[in-house]
């Protein structure tokens, strides 16, 4: 395991198990993190449904912005930032039981901003879920 798999994985521990909104973070395995980039993987369950039944928009905005952080805190400075923007497509649904991937990269990072990109896909990547660009003011 990576020193920034290690990192993040604790992050992720420490937020999981708080009596804030990072409790929804807790079903989020963490495959992988380090040089600016994360994967990660959850397994589409009820806490994650919109009334529709497929997954829910804003807990996929959710993943987008902190998997995005967690790759961001992997690259140079381990700085997370503050979100300035993220944009989402939404592209297909993901259902019950459905193991949906997550692929953040970071694009670019300069002084003050932050570039990464943000996939979620299902079937081993064959079919695109969403796609997040995220902005970060870097402290």
């Amino acid at each position: 395991m990576t020193r920034g798999t290690e990192l993040i994985k604790s992050v992720i521990e420490r937020i999981s198990t708080s009596s804030g909104f990072g409790r929804c973070m807790k079903n989020v395995r963490i495959l992988s993190a380090g040089d600016g980039n994360c994967k990660a993987e959850f397994t589409v369950s009820d806490e994650h449904l919109n009334l529709g039944g497929s997954l829910h928009g804003g807990f996929t905005a959710t993943i987008i912005d902190c998997v995005s952080t967690y790759a961001l805190m992997t690259y140079k400075t381990g700085a997370p930032g503050v979100s300035v923007n993220m944009n989402i497509s939404y592209m297909k649904p993901a259902f019950p039981g459905e193991v949906v991937e997550v692929d953040a990269k970071t694009i670019r990072a300069g002084r003050t901003l932050a570039y990464l990109t943000v996939d979620l896909t299902k079937n081993n990547g064959k079919d695109i879920i969403a796609n997040g660009n995220h902005v970060k003011f870097i402290l």
